[in-house]
């Protein structure tokens, strides 16, 4: 993310994080934030629809309601239509990555960016979360995985710039630093 995107983003994330405080709604809006982000990284085309300029706010509006449906927590539906109306719903996707961090911040929590050669199973999901946490004394961890096999082994954990290489791929790489110092 820029830091153009960046300060764009962040009023409209502090802004959301005080409605949901105002209306006790910090987890709720919290979930709704975390699936909508997930649904923006699983498809492409809808990022690329919202970013568009020439698709029109109505349409971008309809496929909002439809992708919230019709019990949606209002607060969220008014704020993302807002985004619509003021130009700025290509910018969906760093707001509620900001308002995701900014909530993690108040619930002092941190998020864990996990990647594994395999998928893990959820006992090591568990084990890596205790880990993170004693690494943090954070009050919980937010894990969001993902996989590659170029790693051959092990895993990489990254908390925000603090990166924990423990795959085999990393401890190839500093086998053959070693052995090129030497």
């Amino acid at each position: 993310m820029s830091i153009a995107t960046s300060e764009v983003a962040a009023p409209y994330a502090q802004a959301l994080l005080s409605i949901a405080k105002s209306k006790d709604s910090v987890d709720d809006l919290s979930q709704i934030a975390a699936d909508l982000l997930n649904l923006l990284k699983e498809s492409e085309g809808l990022r690329d629809f919202f970013e568009n300029p020439i698709a029109n706010a109505d349409a971008k509006k309809g496929v909002l309601n439809k992708i919230l449906g019709d019990d949606a927590n209002q607060q969220m539906r008014n704020f993302l239509m807002l985004l619509v109306d003021r130009g700025r719903i290509y910018l969906v996707e760093p707001i509620l990555q900001q308002f995701q961090a900014q909530v993690r911040e108040l619930k002092q929590a941190v998020l864990a960016q996990v990647t594994s050669a395999v998928e893990l199973n959820d006992e090591q999901k568990e084990t890596v979360r205790q880990k993170v946490q004693g690494m943090t004394n954070a009050k919980s961890v937010e894990l969001e995985t993902s996989v590659d096999s170029d790693l051959i082994g092990g895993v990489i954990i990254q908390i925000g710039s603090q990166v924990l290489d423990a795959s085999i791929r990393g401890q190839l790489r500093r086998i053959g630093l070693q052995l090129g110092a030497s």
